[in-house]
């Protein structure tokens, strides 16, 4: 409505007056969310962006508040784009909080009804209950204290009922008398003293229970005193023991020390004599050795003269050789001498040789030809059987993809059979008669139709029946006919014969171009091949070559399609649709089927490509079969070539051989001359070697000689070491003798200290066992008196220990009498006495928390009395003074109405309320003010 507008509000009422959209809501907005307040405060809209005019990024809203001793300015700036406010006091930024508390301080209430009654907000106002509109008087025109009272005598109220609440609860007896009436504190007191006076007689009762309890609870701690006792009287005992066995010990001990100390001597003196023994036998054994020492030099003199007898026999070797080897060099000499004549006469007697190159060159000539002929029969091996090796590469891949080809066939045919056995039976039989007929016949369609994408099979086995599936293709009537009647078979089987005239070249009716706008993309001879009396009879009977096939745009549009093409058959993704026109009202009927799926024509073989394979197979079987020919011939002649080059190489040697044997005689003549030269150069001077034969024997004579006067001494020194070593032996095996007498003697005497030594070890081991148990029988006494290993029995258990029975047969029988008389106390536990302390504790508490209780409550209805008094007197002046001014406004328009205290219960400070009553007709009730008795207007007067 406007851009800018500035009002200055005077003292008492101000009215704002206009026509409807002139901006007088504006002005109360401004004021609202000047004065910080929200924009559901208004009820007019929920973002504040929303207020500023339209076409405006931005809004200011500013407000100069009367205070003392400055007046304050508020201004708030609205950004329209984020819904975001900037807030400033005095020009100043500030923060929301800031001018909240400021407000606030001025007792300004936007959000108070009865303060601020936006046009939009009446029927809230309306809406607000008794209780709610108390509030917002107090909150708006009411002394600051007047709400705060209300809120003190509510809490000091609410306080006042939980102390009620918790006496009641507390006496289990009258928990059902929940009184809010402060006059039955004292029958409450008085219920709570006899709920006390009744729980002190029940713990009369429970005192008997708790003596006997006590009383077995003395037995009890008697029998564990006396349990505590017994292991510790079990270790005395056995210690006792210990120290009996241990004194017999020592006894056993000095005994066995005594007789040790009689046998001394004896074992002295065969000590000695032992030593005496070693002496010999030591001086025995000296001998030995010297005896072994001196028949070892013996042996070795012995060893040197046998040496000195084979130094002679080389020497007389050497000289037997020396002349052997001068009696073969003669030899050689003579022999030499004689083979030299014999090639002396054999080259005399040899004539000139004749010229033998013209032969050595002819067959040179022909071996470089047959060495030509072999080169290239290896060549042609070579690439024959690479040829071969291809071809058997080739031969593999054909079997390879023929066996493929063979599971697909198989599959099919095992689907035939599973189907159709006599069908099956009669391809068995026709593969087998094949030469009985004159002209082509193909076997079951499904057999022979393969699918050129497997997917479209289901098209093709919709269209041709399921019987002409599995039924034989023949070219003529006549085979046809031999065939149904074959060998008197009694097989179900279909046949058909192909036209005459052969329509498997037959054109559609239109090209599949003209098509493909409705989305056809083939018809369906051009999804399959076929043998050619098989295609033929298909376009005959099923004008294959002129039914097309769809995709789900057919589908889409297929009333379109029908109309334009008027095609009598069409397949679309997943049906078929068969259009007939007809003969009585020539309208156009179409019938739709869903396809099935495909059963027989899934696993497709390509016979065309089947049998090239089987075609090329045999080429290459052939193929094989002439190189391997070709191979055999190569080789027959490749093993001539070899023959004949090793005839004349052979003929080539014999050739070489005779040029080459007179230079060789002339060669061996001359070598021959040089080694006589050198065996004559080689002789020996036999009478000169003898002499130094004899020289070198003579020598080695003399220290043999030598030797033997050596060996004599020896032997005589060793005799008198043996003599010696007797002599030790004899005095040895006297000195053994007195051992073993002295010996027996002491055996005899050490019987007694055996018995001793075995009574020791016996009272030894026994001394252990009990050291052992002594320990253990500690430990357990200390575990059952709960002592460390270190702690000693303290004297309290010392003191009871000494009044309880000192043997384990009077303990056992004191334990028994004990544990029985304990048992007599039966049907008691702790729990007894743990209910009568809690009971006595309870009871303490109950006294203790009533005198409390009372005392507080007391204090409450003081409190409650002086609130109540500061609160109630000024807040029914402020209703008094409301009414009288409500009635008089009311009175003025021919009207009544009244605003009075509302009040259920004086006590329940929560349900105090305003209550508004109004009349605007003479001839109705005073009518308390609620949103849905009085009409809009009634309301918005009042």
């Amino acid at each position: 409505t406007y851009d800018v507008c500035e009002v200055h509000p005077g003292p008492n009422l101000n009215m704002i007056v206009g026509a409807n959209g002139t901006g007088k809501s504006s002005i109360v907005c401004a004021i609202c969310l000047g004065l910080a307040g929200k924009p559901s405060f208004i009820g007019r809209a929920d973002k504040v962006g929303l207020f500023v005019k339209q076409g405006c990024l931005k809004g200011l809203v500013e407000i100069e508040l009367s205070k003392t001793p400055d007046n304050i300015v508020i201004t708030r700036e609205i950004q329209v784009l984020n819904n975001t406010s900037s807030w400033f006091i005095n020009r100043k930024p500030a923060t929301l909080k800031i001018v909240e508390e400021q407000i606030a301080a001025l007792n300004i209430q936007v959000d108070n009804l009865c303060q601020f009654l936006p046009q939009d907000k009446v029927g809230e106002f309306a809406k607000l209950t008794k209780i709610e509109l108390l509030e917002a008087t107090e909150k708006s025109i009411g002394p600051p204290e007047m709400y705060q009272f209300h809120c003190e005598l509510k809490n000091f109220r609410e306080k006042e009922r939980e102390l009620e609440v918790n006496m009641h609860s507390t006496d289990t007896e009258s928990s059902d008398c929940r009184e809010i009436s402060i006059i039955k504190c004292n029958n409450l007191c008085r219920d709570k003293a006899n709920s006390l006076e009744k729980m002190k007689q029940r713990i009369e009762r429970y005192k008997q229970d708790v003596e006997r309890y006590h009383e077995r609870k003395r037995h009890l701690d008697l029998i564990e005193m006396l349990e505590r006792k017994r292991p510790w009287v079990e270790y005395e005992n056995v210690r006792q023991q210990h120290e009996e066995v241990k004194q017999s010990r020592d006894q056993a001990k000095e005994e066995l020390k005594r007789l040790k100390e009689l046998q001394s001597p004896v074992t002295k003196k065969i000590q000695e004599t032992e030593e005496y023994f070693k002496s010999l036998d030591m001086k025995i054994r000296d001998k030995a050795t010297e005896i072994k020492d001196t028949s070892q030099k013996c042996k070795q003199k012995q060893e040197a003269l046998e040496m000195k007898d084979k130094q002679i026999e080389e020497i007389n070797q050497a000289l037997r050789m020396k002349k052997d080897e001068e009696m073969d060099r003669q030899r050689k000499i003579h022999n030499t001498h004689k083979l030299i004549e014999e090639w002396k006469n054999e080259l005399n007697t040899m004539s000139i040789s004749e010229n033998l190159q013209p032969q050595t060159d002819a067959v040179n000539n022909e071996l470089k030809k047959l060495q030509e002929e072999r080169a290239n029969i290896d060549s042609d091996i070579s690439d024959v059987t690479a040829e071969k090796m291809n071809q058997e590469r080739e031969k593999k891949r054909i079997i390879d993809r023929l066996g493929q080809l063979n599971n697909l066939m198989n599959i099919k045919e095992e689907n035939l059979k599973g189907r159709f056995r006599d069908t099956h039976s009669a391809l068995m039989w026709l593969r087998k008669n094949k030469d009985k007929f004159k002209k082509k016949v193909c076997e079951p369609m499904m057999l022979e139709i393969n699918m050129k994408d497997n997917k479209h099979a289901k098209y093709v086995e919709n269209h041709v029946s399921a019987n002409d599936m599995r039924a034989f293709v023949f070219e003529s009537q006549e085979d046809m006919e031999m065939f149904l009647m074959r060998d008197h078979q009694k097989l179900k089987v279909n046949a058909v014969c192909a036209p005459a005239e052969s329509c498997a070249e037959s054109l559609p009716s239109r090209p599949i171009e003209e098509l493909h706008r409705y989305g056809f993309f083939s018809y369906l001879r051009e999804l399959f091949d076929a043998p050619r009396p098989v295609m033929s009879y298909l376009c005959s009977q099923y004008h294959v070559h002129d039914v097309p096939v769809g995709t789900e745009k057919t589908r889409n549009m297929i009333e379109r399609v029908i109309q334009e093409t008027k095609l009598k058959q069409i397949y679309t993704a997943e049906e078929r649709y068969v259009v007939k026109v007809s003969a009585y009202t020539k309208l156009t009927i179409s019938t739709n089927t869903s396809l099935r799926a495909a059963q027989f024509l899934s696993s497709s073989v390509d016979t065309d490509e089947r049998r090239e394979l089987e075609n090329q197979q045999q080429d290459i079987n052939n193929t094989l079969k002439s190189l391997d020919m070709r191979l055999t011939t190569l080789f027959e002649r490749q093993k001539h070539l070899e023959r004949r080059d090793n005839e004349l190489r052979q003929q080539k040697k014999e050739l070489v051989e005779r040029g080459n044997r007179r230079r060789q005689l002339e060669s061996k003549i001359g070598v021959k001359y040089d080694s006589l030269k050198q065996l004559e150069q080689d002789a020996i001077n036999l009478e000169k070697e003898s002499q130094q034969a004899n020289v070198k024997i003579k020598e080695i004579n003399t220290q043999k000689a030598r030797l033997v006067t050596e060996l004599m001494h020896l032997i005589k020194n060793c005799i008198s070491l043996n003599i010696l070593k007797a002599d030790l032996v004899l005095q040895s095996t006297t000195v053994a003798a007195e051992k073993n007498r002295l010996e027996s003697e002491y055996k005899a005497a050490s019987g007694q200290l055996k018995a001793a030594e075995h009574q020791f070890r016996e009272l030894d081991d026994r001394k252990r066992v009990l050291t052992e148990n002594c320990k253990e029988l500690l430990k357990k006494a200390r575990q059952v008196c709960k002592l460390s290993p270190d702690q000693h029995l303290p004297k309290e258990f010392q003191t009871a220990f000494q009044a309880l029975p000192t043997t384990l047969e009077e303990i056992d029988a004191f334990l028994n009498e004990e544990k029985t008389r304990a048992s007599c106390f039966t049907g008691l536990n702790a729990s007894v006495v743990e209910e009568y302390n809690k009971q006595t504790q309870e009871i303490q508490q109950l006294t203790e928390y009533l005198e409390e209780k009372k005392n507080e409550l007391e204090n409450y209805k003081q409190n409650i009395s002086q609130v109540k008094e500061r609160w109630l007197n000024p807040l029914k002046k402020l209703i008094e003074q409301i009414n009288e001014k409500f009635s008089n406004f009311f009175s003025s328009m021919q009207c009544v109405g009244e605003v009075d205290l509302h009040v259920e219960n004086e006590e329940e400070y929560d349900k105090y309320g305003i209550r508004i009553r109004v009349k605007f007709h003479s001839s109705t009730e005073l009518h308390e003010l609620t949103p849905y008795h009085q009409s809009g207007g009634e309301k918005s007067v009042s």
